[in-house]
């Protein structure tokens, strides 16, 4: 369990810690427009090797998987430590999401191997608090080797990928002395097709989640990403279709009811999850001007939330086997606190306010992620484990990917707006309007990128106006307080309509039906008997 958890600790604290890091990286290495394709590259592997190896480890077994999963993501960090340019980056952060794939996926589904339903959902509870305190500590961690010059010799920002070899190393050595499983005496055909055309498929579509905001979405690149991705997964529906059994992610799984819904609330609340979990820290930065450190501190409250919820509800599920109740409460809790954020946070509020918030915001989140891997691990026959439990990784992953793209490009395409609104409502107050005129104030070099931007909120702002908001920390507080009101107003649009998701997603939770969980090992060796 230890191995295990070490293996998942590595994936899910290396989606935030490169996130506070990655401007530094990018100012270091010179290539500051070149940093969004060192995280497209990563999501992109991650995303896309998910159910190869979920398919892979149901074939081979999952202990083999499982130490390639955290040997290539060790190889990555090293390669991804060492490097001289952005391109080396994206490389090497491709590389890494190739064993990230397999870390957090596959955790669970060994779990599902060895751990009756029983006492399964309270193990995988803990393995989601997991997953909510490397949440809170990957920009607490990132900010703090971005921030250093050199740490033994070695540039601070560089230990943000050096710090995964001994956790690995930990993690690998763990795994390979006291993971025992059966060995596989079944094998099948490998479905290479499926796994091209779902990478053909997919590969477009989070190519322009990532960069669409950049060449715009209704741009050539972008027109002709939706084309290709909508093709690919076309053909690779028609591919497993024909493949059968061995299909990388066999469709008659979806069949069953309680699988698929399943998979599209994985989806829903990874779109509302990655949406809220970058929008929280984005306030706390850019409106209250926190430190991401600091921002990273106080979103504690956002793991005791999960933590506590994701434990409840393991320990109520292994006693009853009941599991609809969980995603109905969580749906209800994440609604409320996105609605919550979006109506009550303002450029003004005390920063108590969104700690509470963000505590109830993990509630929800801890009463959503375990249930739903667990329906849909015991939704499947014990053949599919690894295809069941990957499958419900790989619906929040590409939710994630969709939710940040479209989140981010909401918050920057209203905060133009807003901001500017707030701006020209500003010019009538006096105290606004002195320090506008006090000489003082002008010949300020931290002001400078200040007054470029007045200049331009008098034409009307575009999203591009918004992308550098470094300066906002050291500029003067009464001329920035109208342009973080206005963020403040699109983050709330933002979670307003992320409460307006979880609203569907709740509607969803209603259709799933209302069944006592059983384990596919215990349903097995009754078969016989009936």
């Amino acid at each position: 369990m230890t191995g295990l958890m070490l293996g998942m600790f590595l994936a899910s604290l290396d989606q935030t810690i490169v996130a506070t890091s990655i401007y530094t990286v990018a100012n270091d290495l010179d290539g500051l427009s070149l940093q969004a394709w060192a995280t497209t590259a990563y999501l992109i592997t991650s995303t896309v090797s998910t159910p190869l190896y979920g398919k892979l480890s149901d074939i081979f077994g999952r202990r083999p998987l499982y130490l390639v999963a955290i040997a290539v993501f060790l190889a990555g960090s090293l390669y991804a430590g060492s490097v001289h340019s952005m391109a080396e980056l994206a490389v090497a952060r491709g590389i890494q999401g190739l064993g990230a794939g397999g870390l957090m996926a596959l955790a669970l589904a060994i779990i599902g191997d060895i751990v009756p339903l029983a006492d399964r959902a309270k193990f995988q509870g803990y393995f989601m608090s997991v997953f909510g305190v490397s949440s809170v500590l990957g920009p607490v961690i990132g900010g703090a080797f971005a921030g250093a010059d050199q740490i033994l010799w070695i540039t601070g920002w560089r230990w943000v990928f050096f710090v995964n070899v001994p956790v690995g190393l930990a993690a690998l050595v763990t795994v390979f002395l006291f993971l025992h499983l059966p060995a596989r005496s079944e094998r099948q055909r490998i479905d290479y097709l499926g796994a091209a055309t779902i990478t053909a498929g997919l590969v477009p579509l989070l190519l322009v989640a990532e960069q669409g905001r950049g060449w715009g979405w209704t741009s050539a690149s972008s027109l002709a990403c939706y084309g290709i991705g909508a093709a690919g997964l076309a053909l690779f529906v028609l591919v497993e279709r024909r493949a059968g059994d061995h299909a990388l992610i066999p469709l008659r799984l979806f069949s069953s009811r309680q699988f698929t819904l399943s998979a599209l609330l994985n989806f829903l609340i990874g779109v509302g999850m990655f949406g809220a979990i970058a929008m929280l820290p984005m306030y706390l930065q850019l409106v209250q001007g926190l430190t991401p450190t600091q921002a990273g501190l106080l979103m504690i409250t956002f793991t005791l939330g999960i933590m506590s919820a994701s434990i409840v509800a393991g320990r109520t599920i292994s006693a009853t086997g009941i599991f609809k109740v969980f995603p109905m409460a969580g749906t209800l809790l994440l609604t409320g606190a996105s609605v919550t954020m979006g109506i009550v946070l303002t450029v003004d509020s005390p920063l108590w306010v969104p700690a509470v918030v963000a505590v109830f915001f993990g509630m929800g989140l801890g009463c959503c992620m375990q249930p739903l891997v667990l329906a849909m691990q015991t939704a499947v026959p014990l053949k599919d484990m690894g295809v069941g439990t990957s499958t419900a990784a790989f619906f929040r992953s590409m939710g994630g990917a969709v939710g940040t793209a479209v989140f981010i490009s909401m918050l920057f395409s209203l905060a133009a707006d807003k901001v500017s609104e707030a701006i020209r409502s500003a010019a009538s107050h006096p105290e606004f309007a002195g320090a506008l005129r006090d000489p003082s104030v002008r010949a300020d070099p931290a002001n400078r990128q200040l007054f470029d931007l007045f200049q331009g909120a008098s034409a009307g702002l575009n999203t591009d106006s918004l992308n550098d908001t470094s300066w906002l920390r050291n500029a003067d507080a009464v001329l920035t307080h109208p342009i973080k009101d206005g963020f403040s107003q699109a983050v709330d649009g933002v979670m307003l309509t992320a409460g307006a998701l979880m609203v569907v997603a709740f509607l969803v939770t209603l259709a799933l039906p209302n069944v006592r969980l059983q384990d596919p090992k215990a349903a097995m060796r009754r078969a016989p008997a009936e």
